[in-house]
């Protein structure tokens, strides 16, 4: 092997890799032209035509494909039509999926001999047990003398009522599978037929050879019959619904109601889904009569599909959007808006308006619900019976949604929005009325989108999102501390009010519970319901069994026990009450008090005002709960922990200026001189550098930095971070930060600072230029710079890139093999003669 490569040898493999890239290069170009240009203008430009309602489209629509006018538009248009039909399509899966393993409704698998009604029961007492546990609890009788009478006083006749009741259970279970399985036998070639067999043929196609990141063009394929399912999609699930439900409305004379809501075709197709779900369900009672198994059967998983579709639209979209429409009628007098005011900002932003709205109603959701999941785990088992379980492993909405019908479903949405609404207005409407009276000039908050103060909103804004909030959402202890205020509520309610073995339980019978589990566990496996107390309560209790590790836990039913609810109710809204009025008036009341030194009387924005008080109550409740934890453990080890605890604080103090503010600082600032001055501010005029604001930016950047380095490959930097963050604040090492990270950090920083600065107003002048060049080094020194980092880096990846272009053609060429040699000790014995090694060619 030659010592250096011929230049011969060197062009030679240079053309090949360039043909090889080249090559490759045109595949990937192919490819990308396909599936981002074909697909998804095809897609826009067949939906466009088959909505614009005219024939002359269709047949113009080769030339319309094949046009050059908005490509980017129509492709980006595009994109949004192909997401929408592979969402479908993926749902459409899925639920199949769901129906497959989760099982159809029971009016989908009936026999034709069997009566519908008679069908609908079994379906819906069948839906009660599998998911709808609080709709089939609402749908049983309650008992009042009987509701909460306590559970295990005679161990022996409930247990012998137990069996009987299972053997029964058992019977009759046993007799209906029998008879059902003797009426399907004869159809069960008709009902059990599956059109879509996919699993073999899916078994060879991987994602990139059906994308064509393979190399080959077997893709273009896949790009006809995805073309073809984006046509069908939008034929069947857009074009088909928007059509019926235009006509529909058109007949019915809204028309005009319709377009003036500024969503006409979500609401016409919608109509039209409803429309087709009514259809469809006419159409598989006719199926029945004739007794076409196939037909009855498709239609049935067709209103499926529908069904569950329109329940989800409800659920995700329509129930969100009601709450944040409601919380902002009834928070209207906070912002001293009205209600013309919100019809304006409709009437000129239509779509950002329904969706803020839906954005504030689905956090309003999910919290409560958080907060439903933390009642949970301090009251005892069954006191909240009427809502659902999210955590219960059984519970699965979208089976509710295939089983339960849609009265059962439409009931649980008036008395959500009920619930939610009366929330609503007694957590913030009555506060908000009496602040109003009892604090006249306390309100409106001020929540103006511009201020004339030296503090810029942008950087309030970043501050809010980038400090103050992390802090309060991670270290903040807070779901710790609202679990225990529940729990002492709930402990002082039921001591007040004789309910505390109602909402936490007896200990001593919990503890009898407890020893008694492995004696009863047969009779919990099999959901037996006590006999004991058969209201309401009982039957609520024996639901929670149900395939879950839940125990039953009896209580002491006072006397005049549904008074005593009631109180309890009414003490409960009190809190609720008083507890937004001290949320409403304290944080943003300490905010203002305090932002006022530093503004004076200049008006900022409320959130930021709130955000500071938050912050300082936070600060307060963690010092007094610190110390409220420190006070047994007497005085000495009350200044031992203070004193520890100052050291510690005085090194985060430090850090805390390096990293949190000098780091960002600098950073800010680089950022504006590289990026920000030179795009926005001319020549001829000076850039204005307002050190507040690039701080802020700085943070943002440095968190956007520090993300993207721990998400990197393995460095020093990456070593370091990993390193601070595992320490803590508990065990912060302030010469390891200041060594390893701060000082590295801000002397690169400080380089590219000072050195592009005194190049462009110490070197420059020196020189003898005119002014006007000065004035341009000065301006453009520190994006040139940049640029020539860049270049020098891309030079140097080159340089290697050449290195192991140069080493892979001179081994191409003149290494033919590579020898394995095993090695082998050498014996002791000099006469000994040894085996030649093997090798193998490579």
């Amino acid at each position: 092997m030659p010592s250096r490569l011929p230049i011969q040898d060197i062009f030679a493999g240079l053309v090949t890799s360039i043909g090889t890239a080249i090559r490759y290069w045109f595949h990937y170009t192919l490819v990308a032209f396909a599936w981002l240009g074909v697909v998804p203008l095809t897609a826009c430009r067949i939906y466009k035509c088959l909505f614009t309602g005219s024939v002359s489209s269709l047949l113009t629509l080769p030339l319309d494909i094949l046009s050059t006018e908005n490509l980017l538009a129509d492709c980006l248009q595009g994109c949004f039509v192909v997401t929408c039909t592979l969402c479908a399509f993926i749902s459409l899966v899925w639920l199949r999926e769901q129906i497959v393993h989760g099982g159809a409704p029971q009016w989908l698998e009936q026999n034709q001999q069997q009566p519908l009604n008679g069908v609908g029961q079994q379906n819906e007492a069948q839906a009660a047990v599998n998911g709808g546990v609080e709709n089939a609890v609402l749908d049983q009788p309650a008992n009042p003398a009987a509701e909460n009478v306590v559970v295990g006083e005679n161990p022996e006749i409930q247990e012998e009522q137990v069996d009987e009741e299972e053997e029964d259970n058992e019977d009759e279970e046993d007799a209906v599978v029998e008879d059902a399985a003797d009426a399907n036998n004869g159809a069960q070639d008709d009902m059990n037929w599956n059109a879509l067999e996919w699993d073999r043929a899916a078994e060879e196609l991987t994602w990139e050879r059906m994308l064509g990141l393979d190399g080959s063009l077997v893709f273009l394929e896949h790009v006809f019959w995805v073309v073809s399912l984006n046509t069908l999609f939008i034929l069947v699930f857009a074009f088909c619904p928007y059509h019926i439900g235009h006509f529909s409305i058109v007949g019915l004379g809204f028309e005009e109601y319709v377009q003036a809501s500024h969503f006409e075709g979500l609401i016409t197709t919608i109509v039209g889904y409803v429309l087709l779900a009514v259809t469809l369900i006419v159409c598989h009672g006719l199926a029945a009569l004739v007794k076409f198994q196939r037909s009855r059967r498709l239609l049935g998983v067709c209103y499926i599909v529908v069904k569950v579709s329109l329940l989800v639209v409800v659920e995700i979209g329509v129930f969100p959007l009601i709450c944040g429409w409601w919380l902002d009628i009834c928070s209207l007098e906070m912002f001293d808006a009205t209600l013309k005011d919100r019809e304006l900002s409709f009437q000129s932003a239509p779509g950002t308006t329904m969706f803020l709205h839906w954005l504030v109603g689905m956090v309003y959701v999910f919290y409560f619900a958080s907060f439903i999941l933390l009642l949970r785990e301090v009251l005892r088992p069954g006191v909240l019976w009427f809502l659902r379980n999210l955590n219960d492993p059984d519970f699965n909405p979208v089976q509710e949604m295939i089983h339960l019908p849609i009265y059962r479903h439409l009931r649980r949405f008036i008395l959500s929005v009920i619930v939610f609404g009366s929330i609503v207005l007694l957590m913030l409407w009555l506060p908000i009325r009496i602040i109003k009276y009892l604090l006249p000039n306390f309100l409106p908050y001020n929540v103006m989108l511009y201020s004339d103060a030296p503090v810029s909103e942008l950087s309030l804004e970043l501050l809010l999102l980038q400090v103050v909030l992390p802090a309060l959402l991670e270290q903040g202890h807070t779901r710790q501390w609202l679990k225990g205020l529940v729990r002492a509520w709930t402990v002082t309610a039921g001591y007040l009010l004789d309910l505390h073995s109602y909402l936490l339980g007896d200990q001593e019978e919990n503890e009898n519970n407890a020893n008694q589990q492995p004696n009863n566990q047969h009779a919990r496996n099999n959901n037996a319901i006590p006999v004991v107390g058969e209201g309401l309560h009982a039957a609520h209790q024996a639901i929670l069994q149900q395939g879950g590790p839940v125990g039953f836990q009896p209580y002491r039913r006072p006397l005049k026990f549904p008074l005593r609810i009631f109180l309890l109710i009414v003490f409960m809204c009190i809190t609720l009450l008083i507890a937004s009025l001290i949320c409403l008036t304290l944080p943003v009341f300490a905010g203002r008090w305090l932002m006022s030194f530093w503004t004076g009387t200049a008006k900022i924005h409320e959130l930021y005002t709130a955000a500071c008080g938050l912050y300082v109550c936070w600060l307060t409740i963690r010092a007094v709960t610190v110390l409220v934890a420190w006070m047994p453990q007497g005085r000495r080890v009350i200044f031992q922990k203070v004193k520890e605890w100052s050291l510690m604080i005085m090194k985060t103090l430090i850090v805390a200026i390096l990293l949190a503010g000098v780091v960002p600082l600098l950073l800010g600032l680089l950022f504006e001189l590289v990026i920000v001055a030179p795009l926005r501010v001319p020549l001829d005029q000076t850039p204005l550098f307002y050190p507040w604001q690039d701080w802020a930016l700085g943070v943002l950047h440095a968190k956007i930095i520090a993300a993207i380095t721990l998400m990197g490959p393995q460095w020093w930097l990456k070593t370091v971070i990993e390193q601070v963050y595992a320490n803590g604040i508990r065990n912060i090492d302030l010469h390891f930060i200041i060594r390893k990270l701060a000082a590295p950090v801000i002397s690169v920083l400080l380089l590219s600072l000072c050195v592009p600065y005194i190049i462009a107003s110490g070197v420059v002048p020196l020189l003898g230029v005119t002014a006007e060049m000065q004035n341009l080094v000065q301006r453009r020194i520190y994006p040139f710079l940049l640029m020539v980092v860049v270049l020098m880096g891309i030079l140097s990846f080159q340089v290697r890139q050449f290195k192991r272009l140069y080493e892979h053609i001179k081994n191409d060429k003149y290494l033919v093999g590579q020898r394995l040699v095993n090695y082998e000790r050498k014996s002791g014995k000099p006469g000994t003669p040894t085996t030649p090694p093997q090798s193998s060619q490579e």
